[in-house]
């Protein structure tokens, strides 16, 4: 090999070298920190850059997408002297591509140490209850403090998370226990509550039903005694009626019986006639040991034998009197087509049938039993006269 070739090779190894010093490429969503002669010059952003070869050079590549970083497990005492284990997620973003490389030697590891001591004094003035329930509060003060602190190093936080925390295993047995009881106390509860809504339901049935069941009762009694007044007043009636009836046939019997006596002209002997017929009656009983016969006795027996014809003239009480032609005297007829007629008012038109029940109550405090005759509608109805066909009760 002749030594311009070498020379010429040489040669071209180093333009190689200077343009692969000069060009460089930056991707989308990165930058490119650059020194001149060991100080900051410029930051490169996406696409094709130029640099002065053996003047400038790419100090550090930046990532400028939202990364995300899972801290191990810290530990951090609570208020009431727990130690539990906290895991944690931070979201940040690289805005400043020169403060993330001059303003922090390690950016992440600066934030992974800011963030415990964060956490410990978030947390450590909480109670375990306080940090297992108020994860929002730990992370929204996690996330203005981070913030805030990692500014100036070009950072930005987007979020902080919890992903878990860890309570000692004789704490997650007092907490498992706890929520047993819990859990059994809200069962007890709910099942009290289940017995009292079905104890007032049936309450509420079992006095519905009373109600309705007095509400029958009342009705049933109203019917009852509605009823059983009817009853009493058409029974009253009826009697009433009946009596009425039964005076009516005794008087027409009695005018009947006392026509017939006038019609018939009774003699001394016709009376003797019926005293002797009553005598035996005087005799009738078992305790009758001695009867005494009265005085007038002969004398009825003498008029009696004198009536039979004993004295002598063969005429007797039993002959029928001749009229005045010759003829026999024929018995007077006797007209029973009126004696079963009542001249009483219809059962609806007479005035007791109109009268109240209170009215009747306040009148007759004192009320006959079922069955028996009210005496007092008896009597009103024996003292009523007649007059004219019509029952006028008395004032």
């Amino acid at each position: 090999m002749t030594p311009a070739l070498i020379a010429l090779i040489v040669i071209a190894l180093l333009l190689v070298v200077v343009v692969a010093k000069t060009v460089t490429i930056v991707p989308q969503a990165q930058a490119k920190v650059v020194e001149r002669l060991g100080r900051y010059s410029r930051t490169l952003s996406p696409g094709l850059s130029l640099l002065v070869p053996f003047i400038d050079r790419v100090r550090a590549t930046i990532d400028l997408r939202e990364q995300v970083i899972s801290f191990p497990p810290q530990p951090v005492i609570t208020s009431d002297n727990l130690q539990v284990g906290i895991d944690t997620v931070v979201y940040f973003q690289v805005t400043e591509p020169r403060l993330a490389t001059y303003g922090i030697a390690n950016y992440i590891q600066g934030m992974e140490q800011l963030t415990t001591t964060t956490l410990r004094n978030v947390v450590g003035g909480l109670n375990l209850e306080g940090a297992l329930t108020g994860r929002d509060g730990i992370n929204s003060q996690l996330r203005e403090v981070l913030d805030g602190t990692t500014g100036p190093w070009g950072l930005r936080v987007a979020r902080v998370e919890i992903k878990a925390i860890d309570p000692p295993p004789s704490i997650r047995d007092s907490m498992e226990k706890q929520m047993r009881a819990d859990r059994d106390k809200r069962a007890i509860i709910l099942t009290a509550e289940g017995a009292r809504q079905s104890a007032i339901t049936t309450a509420e049935g079992q006095k519905a039903s009373a109600i309705l069941s007095a509400e029958g009762k009342k009705q049933a009694a109203i019917l009852e005694a509605e009823a059983e007044r009817q009853s009493r007043i058409l029974r009253a009636e009826g009697e009433r009626a009946a009596l009425f009836l039964q005076a009516q046939g005794q008087a027409k019997s009695i005018e009947t019986v006392f026509q017939a006596i006038h019609d018939g002209k009774p003699d001394q002997g016709l009376l003797a006639y019926q005293y002797l017929q009553t005598l035996p009656q005087i005799a009738q009983g078992d305790a009758n040991k001695m009867w005494i016969v009265p005085s007038e006795f002969s004398k009825a027996l003498d008029g009696l034998a004198k009536l039979g014809g004993a004295d002598g003239d063969g005429r007797s009480w039993m002959d029928v009197e001749p009229s005045r032609n010759g003829a026999s005297r024929p018995t007077a007829e006797m007209d029973t087509s009126g004696w079963f007629e009542s001249a009483l008012p219809r059962a609806a038109d007479q005035p007791e049938a109109k009268i109240e029940l209170s009215s009747i109550a306040d009148a007759a405090p004192v009320v006959a039993a079922p069955g028996i005759p009210d005496t007092t509608a008896l009597a009103r109805a024996a003292e009523q006269e007649t007059t004219g066909g019509e029952v006028q009760p008395r004032p």
